[in-house]
């Protein structure tokens, strides 16, 4: 007797998550991130919960121009939802999208619950001296993700060039 099977899920994928992916899109190495985001949201019927979080509005830091750096962050979300809108335009993925301020790996947990998602999806950065130096200062984002009890992680390489379009 064949074993059947929900739509959503094929063989050996384990079983459809319960809550949206959630992915962590910021303004350089978005498009990859993206891309799988939406196919796994596609794939499972979830919906698609992207975030953008901004360090430089956590409120701990104070800049020499307080009003510029409050321009300069309206203007990188506003670019990142009209890219995302154009990105997904037509796809069918039920998506919403915010900003949060703070340390990215906490702000991502923190939206990651209060959403339910079944999954986080977040870039990773390329080899070399930075990567060496982030490893040193406490792990990449995704391993910071994962190293909590939070949902479980998908780490999306990147190449070592950003992609293109606005910053």
């Amino acid at each position: 007797m064949a074993e059947e099977m929900h739509p959503a899920q094929g063989a050996g994928t384990g079983p459809v998550p319960a809550g949206p992916v959630l992915a962590g899109i910021v303004p350089h190495h978005r498009a990859a991130v993206l891309q799988h985001a939406a196919d796994l949201a596609l794939r499972t019927g979830a919906a698609l919960r992207l975030a953008y979080v901004d360090p430089t509005l956590d409120g701990t830091r104070q800049p020499i121009d307080p009003d510029g750096v409050d321009d300069d962050a309206a203007d990188i979300a506003a670019d990142l939802r009209d890219w995302i809108a154009a990105q997904l335009e037509g796809s069918g993925v039920d998506w919403s999208f915010a900003v949060l301020a703070g340390d990215p790996a906490h702000e991502l947990l923190r939206y990651a619950a209060d959403t339910g998602a079944s999954t986080i999806v977040v870039g990773s950065k390329e080899h070399g001296l930075g990567r060496y130096l982030e490893a040193l200062a406490g792990g990449s984002l995704g391993e910071r993700l994962a190293r909590h009890a939070g949902p479980p992680v998908l780490i999306v390489p990147l190449g070592r060039e950003p992609e293109d379009g606005p910053r």
